[in-house]
């Protein structure tokens, strides 16, 4: 309890704050979805949010609008993007605040479909909303003093649902209140005990604008209220007056009454603010006096309420760390009367890190972006919160991140380079592939730190910077500059004669065989017809291009006769894969391994061989003319009589399945996984954006992403579903087909979901556990991400080894890929720049981030408030 003087300077403080308040000085009120440039004022007055923040779309609730305040009426949600960000810029930096994001679905979509979504501040998780009915008001509150003027709140979809806000509130708090010195504080609940309504009380009733709900409960209650004002400027918290004018009692007099809540991680540290003012004016034989108990030992008191007058005991320190608190009401020994209880505050302990990009890479970012125009999800800081960094951003995990890779590909980039790309000097790898970018290449050896260069099918023109080709010749520098005009660049003899390696491909599918080998004997007999019968004329077969920075090599395909391949292939000696279409034997060309694929002459009967010939045409043509990197190319084809097969490149380690199935008992590691699925994403957005026109895969799954003695993965039998689908793969068909019988890219990007799921748990798409009935990995992983439970999705054999944040980032783009809705997946361009910043989070890895091994599930804090007996769960 406090002395006069105390009680007296408070008072001061609080009515001069009482003054100031009133008039909602400091006070910002966003009205989420409100038009631009638009404002209003009920108690308060509100403003739209559409100068702090440049996306989303804005939408009406489809409930009775006159039975919600009017800052929830409208909202904004964000259907594309994983993050989208509000910059706040008009607090005061060192001022308390407290800080309020509100949400209201009301079925604004029609979808009747609340979704779960994660809110931060800053680079720190402040809470996950968790959308459980969708016409009631969810308030997350945190109460923070901000180190500067600026705050970035943002909302990160985790494939749950759209995100959206409904109102987004800062109140200014004088220092003297909830004293907790650098701390920050997250409420868990705030309770008008003795409430006789149903109302809840806020601005102006609290001068702070809190919000106050009631707390009905008169089972085993009586409820006292005056009529008389309660004096509430001598407590540091200030309460509502109104709030304090009602007050509990037990019926039974001698009964002690409780207060409980439960949380599942006993390590939260909790905050108690608890109040009090007596509202009887008590007789000269009449006395109350209560102490506190914390789980059986004794916290605070006794405390002896004043008459008229609001008091309140709190702690300084957090509570004892517990799986269950009870502040139990006694009454005190000589009290003739029973505890009272007014109202309640309890907060947990809560971190937030206003970490901020490095500025020179802010300055260089932001005016790249204004350069080209980018629309991506740019808004707010480049690299926080560091789980989410901007769409084709990757930040290194340092005290002041910054930007070490930048993925513009497929971007609709037009006019010359941005010079200002030369600030970012902490960049290591620069994907500006796939645009109209044009001029001459600028010399970007300021930036000292690049590793990878890819400015391929642009409009550039020579010369290249002597540099850049000096670091190109000394391995320094991996470069790609195919398809652009007039470019040439050569690797210097010595080299050539060491690294070269012919780029040729490895197919698992047997029906291929049948397409494109039928495909080749049909396209020969026709341009033989077309030569009317002149041998002497050469057929032409395109030639590959150079890839820099790949070893490749300038080869021709090429028909083998049935000798050569017995001779390459030792008389078919060594079989190294069979399909239902024929056996894969290992051969050697020239010292450079082989896969040979010879096809069975009873499996093309059953099939109309001319309707075979012509509706494979087009995957022959795509295989003579596709080039790059992540993409298998046909080396060589045989056709005479009645032997048919096709050469490929021998891939040492075999299909991408074999690994996560066959050969299970040696995990690849989480960050070889990102790269697989990287090169895997690569490949599929080639055929997308780099091909006119672009070229559905439609056959996108693990056994069809074969890997390279280094690991490097490559996608084959691509355009082979589109003309015959067959029962294998129907698993990973985007669930559109099935109605439509039409492929798209998108249904290329639901495949390679389904995929990227798979390498991230270890799982079939679908699955049957004994005695179980069949789950499918879409569903299951969902369930798991509801529960932000990303440990136990992850494959277990990792043992922890990753970076969880890349984890959950990977999930989260799988989850977008394999949305019903096609509109809703992202586009093969996004998702790669998303996995290019999975792999740079993974590579950023410390022991503080990486995950714990462990089978147990995060699970979310529930709050309880037990009036004996215990009652039920209590909505925030």
């Amino acid at each position: 309890m406090m002395d006069t003087r105390t009680r007296s300077f408070l008072f001061c403080l609080a009515l001069i704050h009482t003054i100031q308040a009133q008039d909602q000085s400091g006070f910002i009120s966003l009205d989420c979805g409100l038009p631009a440039n638009s404002s209003y004022t009920t108690n308060l007055t509100y403003i739209s949010d559409a100068a702090y923040i440049n996306s989303g779309e804005t939408e009406n609730i489809d409930f009775n609008k006159n039975i919600y305040e009017q800052q929830l009426w409208t909202l904004r949600s964000f259907p594309n993007g994983t993050r989208n960000c509000y910059t706040i810029t008009d607090i005061a930096g060192g001022t308390k605040y407290l800080i309020r994001a509100s949400f209201l679905y009301g079925n604004y979509d029609g979808l009747r479909s609340p979704p779960v979504f994660d809110l931060y501040f800053g680079d720190s998780l402040w809470d996950k909303v968790n959308i459980t009915y969708e016409a009631d008001i969810f308030n997350y509150e945190v109460i923070h003093i901000p180190s500067t003027n600026k705050v970035q709140i943002c909302l990160i979809n985790i494939g749950a649902g759209t995100p959206f806000i409904s109102a987004l509130e800062f109140r200014p708090l004088p220092e003297y209140i909830y004293p907790i010195g650098s701390k920050s504080l997250l409420l868990s609940f705030r309770w008008d005990i003795g409430s006789t309504s149903n109302i809840s009380y806020r601005f102006p009733s609290d001068v702070f604008d809190r919000i106050w709900l009631p707390a009905n409960n008169d089972k085993y209650f009586d409820r006292l209220s005056t009529p008389l004002a309660v004096d509430v400027h001598q407590t540091e918290n200030q309460p509502p007056a109104i709030v304090m004018e009602t007050t509990i009692v037990p019926k039974n007099a001698s009964d002690p009454f409780s207060l409980t809540w439960k949380t599942d991680d006993e390590t939260t540290q909790y905050y108690v603010y608890l109040y009090f003012a007596e509202l009887v004016k008590l007789k000269r034989n009449q006395f109350r006096g209560f102490n506190v108990i914390h789980n059986g030992k004794y916290w605070k008191g006794p405390v002896i309420p004043d008459y008229l007058n609001a008091s309140s005991i709190y702690n300084i320190e957090p509570l004892d760390p517990e799986n269950q608190h009870n502040l139990t009401f006694t009454r005190s020994e000589n009290s003739t009367l029973p505890p009272i209880f007014n109202a309640v505050e309890i907060y947990s302990n809560i971190e937030i890190s206003e970490l901020e990009s490095d500025q020179g890479d802010i300055d260089a970012i932001t005016k790249i972006k204004s350069t080209y125009g980018v629309i991506k999800d740019w808004g707010g800081d480049p690299c926080i919160p560091r789980a989410f960094p901007w769409s084709g951003i990757g930040c290194s995990n340092e005290s002041s991140p910054r930007i070490i890779s930048l993925n513009l590909s497929s971007s609709n980039l037009t006019g010359l380079i941005s010079t200002d790309i030369f600030d970012l000097t902490a960049l290591q790898i620069l994907d500006l592939s796939n645009n109209d970018l044009t001029g001459k290449v600028p010399d970007l050896s300021k930036l000292s730190n690049l590793k990878v260069l890819n400015l391929g099918n642009n409009n550039l023109s020579c010369p290249i910077p002597p540099e850049l080709v000096r670091r190109f010749n000394d391995s320094s520098l991996s470069l790609s500059v195919e398809c652009n005009k007039e470019i040439v660049v050569e690797k210097k003899e010595e080299k050539k004669k060491n690294n070269v390696v012919i780029p040729v491909v490895a197919s698992i599918g047997g029906l291929l065989v049948i397409a494109i080998i039928a495909g080749i004997v049909f396209w020969i007999a026709r341009s033989k017809s077309k030569q009317e019968g002149n041998a002497a004329e050469e057929v032409h077969h395109p030639e590959i291009n150079i890839n820099i920075g790949e070893n490749s090599l300038e080869t021709r395909r090429r028909q083998f006769t049935y000798s050569e391949v017995v001779r390459m292939t030792n008389n078919f000696v060594r079989i190294i894969g069979r399909g239902s279409f024929g056996a894969v034997y290992y051969g050697i060309i020239d010292d450079i391994q082989v896969a040979v694929k010879m096809l069975a002459p009873s499996a093309i009967q059953g099939h109309d061989q001319f309707k075979v010939e012509e509706c494979t045409l087009h995957i022959v043509t795509a295989l003579l003319h596709v080039h790059h990197r992540n993409l298998t190319n046909l080396v060589g084809y045989l056709s005479e009589g009645t032997h048919l097969g096709l050469i490929f490149e021998y891939m040492a380690n075999g299909s991408l399945a074999q690994h996560l199935y066959e050969k299970s008992s040696s995990a690849i590691s989480w960050e070889d996984r990102l790269r697989i699925a990287m090169d895997a994403a690569q490949g599929l957005e080639y055929l997308h954006d780099g091909c006119k026109p672009p070229i559905i895969h439609g056959n996108v799954k693990p056994t069809n992403i074969l890997l390279t003695e280094k690991f490097q993965a490559k996608l084959s039998d691509f355009g082979v579903f589109k003309s015959y689908p067959t029962n294998d793969n129907t698993s990973y068909v985007d669930p559109e087909y099935r109605t439509s019988n039409r492929l798209s890219p998108k249904s290329d990007v639901y495949s390679f979901g389904l995929t990227l799921l798979e390498i991230v748990c270890c799982k079939q798409v679908i699955s049957k556990s004994q005695g179980q009935d069949s789950v499918h990995i879409i569903k299951w992983v969902g369930s798991m991400v509801a529960q932000g439970d990303f440990r136990n999705i992850a494959d277990q054999r990792l043992k922890g080894e990753y970076n969880i944040t890349s984890v959950r980032k990977a999930v989260e783009v799988a989850m977008a890929c394999v949305s019903v809705n096609s509109e809703r997946r992202p586009t093969m361009n996004q998702v790669v720049a998303e996995l290019k910043s999975c792999l740079a989070v993974e590579l950023s890895r410390t022991p503080e981030n990486q995950a714990p091994y462990s089978a147990e599930s995060m699970e979310m804090t529930s709050i309880y408030m037990v009036l004996p007996p215990q009652t039920g769960p209590m909505a925030r």
